[in-house]
């Protein structure tokens, strides 16, 4: 059996307890958290949705080749539910990056992370259960947390305001959309085919919004590369097989530290400092994050994905 295949295949010793899940999504949280800078980047010189066609096509292709084998074991549903998600992740992605438009970056990054109420609400509508209280209570938390860590102008509903809060529901309802499908079909590929997805609906409309241009010198080459290893190859192959051993709510709460690990990063890079008012945003997420995730880590219900 080739190596890569060997490497990736389920077994047993192989389950996740929720933890390890939450560990790892917090991992994708701190991937994404680069997104921004590396966008920040890329968007000068290449239109939003050349940009989503080239970030997860080029992720598409890089996961494919590394999961070659794996990829034996398509089917139609798995593309069906690929297609899906794709569609939703495209949705995410042309919404932020045309509400980045005519906005700030601060404003943009806490209505995007109201992905963080919408999940719990969502959510509690499709099983007509309230969450727990730890949950309603870290989401509360978290959302003040974010808005101190984020917001430096009051919020007005402009189109791009508009339009980051309507990709936040839809990142919402990636989620909860993930967490269902990846109870009937098998996480990784399902992680793979929606970057494929993703990456052709924005070539399709690439070219019927706007002019495709590819990245002109090494600086938006590297931003884009950045984006397609880190963000998209990890970020979104490692969201449905670990979110396959935790909650929703979970999920949502832990995607919540994106902000945080973006203000670290301009921090280091761009030399950027926080406020005071910054730093207590920044702690008050961290600890909403620990109040729900503190309790024991339970089984994954039989989930069966890679291991390391």
């Amino acid at each position: 059996m080739h190596s890569s295949e060997s490497a990736i295949k389920p077994s047993k010793a192989a389950e996740w307890s929720q933890k390890k899940a939450d560990r790892m999504i917090a991992l994708v949280s701190m991937a994404w958290g680069s997104s921004y800078l590396l966008m920040k980047i890329g968007l000068d010189g290449i239109p939003p949705f050349s940009m989503v066609a080239l970030r997860f096509g080029l992720a598409f292709l890089a996961v494919a080749l590394l999961f070659r084998y794996r990829l034996r074991g398509t089917t139609a549903s798995v593309l069906a539910c690929g297609a899906v998600l794709g569609l939703l992740l495209f949705g995410i992605f042309g919404c932020l990056m045309y509400g980045l438009k005519t906005t700030s970056a601060s404003a943009a990054g806490f209505l995007t992370s109201t992905t963080v109420v919408f999940v719990p609400v969502l959510q509690a509508l499709l099983v007509k259960r309230l969450p727990p209280f730890r949950v309603a209570a870290g989401t509360a938390l978290t959302t003040l947390g974010i808005g101190l860590l984020t917001v430096k102008e009051s919020l007005a509903l402009s189109g791009g305001a508009v339009l980051c809060l309507l990709c936040a529901l839809i990142y919402a309802c990636h989620i909860i959309m993930t967490d269902r499908l990846t109870r009937k079909e098998d996480g990784l590929l399902l992680g793979i085919w929606q970057l494929g997805f993703a990456g052709l609906y924005g070539l399709i409309a690439s070219f019927v919004f706007e002019t495709p241009a590819l990245p002109s010198d090494a600086a938006q080459w590297g931003a884009v590369l950045g984006l397609t290893l880190v963000c998209s190859a990890f970020g979104f192959v490692m969201q449905p097989v670990a979110q396959r051993c935790t909650t929703p709510e979970h999920t949502g709460l832990l995607f919540a530290l994106e902000p945080v690990f973006s203000a670290l990063f301009a921090f280091v890079f761009l030399h950027g400092l926080l406020s005071a008012r910054g730093w207590l945003g920044a702690a008050l997420v961290l600890f909403s994050v620990l109040l729900v995730s503190c309790r024991s880590g339970r089984a994954a219900g039989g989930a069966k994905i890679m291991e390391g």
